[in-house]
């Protein structure tokens, strides 16, 4: 009896352990579950990087993409870039041939109605008659009879209330530009201080004058400095010594102010003014008082 008690303890033991044995590789077992879904990488002597395929299909769409969008934005700014170039280039040629053309139609429509009225219709015809009628006014005007007509033409248009405005500040601007320098056209272009100290003025010297003081005497010239247009303007007396003379002549001046000051050398180098005072300005003798 008690050797069947000992063997039937015995057996239940075991079995117990076994059954304890086996929940404890259950416990195992789920604790594993989580892990099924990762990939070790293999190891078969050297580490292998995980492949293509393993990447998420929503991470390699999204750098498609971007490198798509890198690749629009780089083509649109080369693109605008390029085609701002070239309105930069194209903009001064359109504009020339634009105003170009439409003086040579300006100038021709002067004389076309009559070539239209004798049966001749030939374009550029008017344009070559206006230049050529140009040109004999300019030779007749250089004359003594046309020096005469002029004056008399002047002054009636003088005596006129509204046109002696027009035609006086016209001519100042025509006088200015014309190749012979006489006494009101502008003798050559000034640097001067102005309006305050450390600020310089482009303007045109006109004239020279004699200042009579208590100290003495000096020569001033008289700098006329355009504000808005050539018709407008401040007229300053500077000292002559203080004057500035730029390597630059009457004709580039008046296309500084015209332009604003786009068309002005990026290097302006000022003559002596001592060695131009003497040919150019001076040309009184300072009293001594």
């Amino acid at each position: 009896m008690i050797d069947q008690y000992l063997r039937f303890a015995i057996a239940s033991r075991e079995e117990m352990e076994r059954e304890m044995g086996s929940r404890e590789k259950d416990n195992d077992m789920q604790r594993l579950i989580p892990l099924k879904g990762l990939t070790l990488p293999e190891t078969n002597g050297d580490a292998r990087a995980s492949s293509p395929a393993d990447t998420p299909p929503g991470a390699s769409s999204s750098a498609r993409r971007s490198g798509k969008e890198a690749l629009v934005k780089v083509i649109h700014s080369w693109a605008s870039k390029k085609f701002m170039s070239g309105c930069v280039i194209l903009f001064p040629i359109a504009i020339t041939f634009y105003v170009t053309w439409w003086f040579i139609h300006f100038v021709d429509g002067f004389f076309s109605p009559i070539y239209t009225l004798l049966g001749i219709n030939i374009f550029g015809l008017g344009f070559v008659t206006s230049i050529s009628f140009i040109f004999l006014v300019g030779v007749f005007m250089s004359s003594w009879l046309g020096t005469n007509l002029l004056s008399l033409g002047e002054f009636i248009i003088k005596k006129m209330p509204l046109m002696s405005y027009i035609y006086t500040a016209s001519k100042q601007i025509s006088v200015a530009i014309s190749p012979g320098q006489s006494s009101n056209a502008f003798k050559e272009v000034a640097i001067i201080k102005h309006p305050s100290v450390g600020e310089y003025a482009i303007g045109f010297i006109t004239s020279t004058l004699i200042l009579r003081k208590n100290s003495g005497a000096e020569e001033l010239c008289c700098v006329y400095v355009p504000t808005n247009h050539l018709y407008m303007g401040d007229i300053v007396l500077v000292n002559s010594k203080d004057i500035m003379r730029p390597d630059i002549s009457v004709r580039e001046g008046i296309e500084i102010v015209i332009s604003g000051g786009m068309s002005i050398p990026k290097v302006l180098t000022t003559t002596n003014p001592q060695s131009l005072i003497a040919p150019r300005v001076g040309k009184y003798v300072i009293p001594q008082v």
